[in-house]
């Protein structure tokens, strides 16, 4: 079963055992991966559903830090729990330390030596992830390739 018909599935069960908040979590995801597939002209396969739910997670994360900055905490803490049942999912992210050795081998695969070399490093790192279909945020990469060009063992 894919990722779209567990959701599906999950909705009908949100709505029977009346969970408000999954409900219109698992509603506004099925909306976001129903406008895409319509933009796409074409069904989504999970890959492109991951990438929806990843973009839907970068979003509420970003909400989450502006109510938080505006005095709103009762707004965060909303989008926070719908962050943890977004990323139900999804594959497990990755530990610090798993990016990091990822990071590594992609800058000894790269040759990549100095900070100029940065943009080589970040494109092998995020194939390697891509490639083994591992869930990574970019700003982590991102952080993690600069520490280690700029000698930041």
């Amino acid at each position: 079963m894919g990722l779209s018909e567990q959701i599906q599935q999950d909705m009908v069960a949100a709505m029977k055992a009346k969970e408000e908040l999954r409900l219109s979590t698992l509603r506004m995801v099925k909306s976001a991966i129903q406008y895409r597939s319509v933009e796409a002209m074409h069904p989504l396969d999970d890959a492109e559903v991951q990438k929806v739910l990843g973009t839907l997670i970068k979003q509420r994360q970003d909400s989450a830090e502006q109510f938080t900055a505006g005095g709103r905490p009762e707004l965060a803490d909303k989008e926070r729990r719908e962050i943890t049942i977004i990323e139900e999912y999804l594959p497990k992210a990755l530990s610090p330390a798993e990016i990091e050795a990822t990071v590594r081998a992609a800058i000894t695969e790269t040759g990549a030596a100095k900070p100029a070399d940065m943009g080589k490093a970040m494109k092998a790192a995020m194939a390697r992830f891509q490639a083994a279909q591992q869930r990574v945020d970019g700003k982590l990469v991102s952080e993690a390739v600069k520490r280690l060009l700029s000698g930041g063992q």
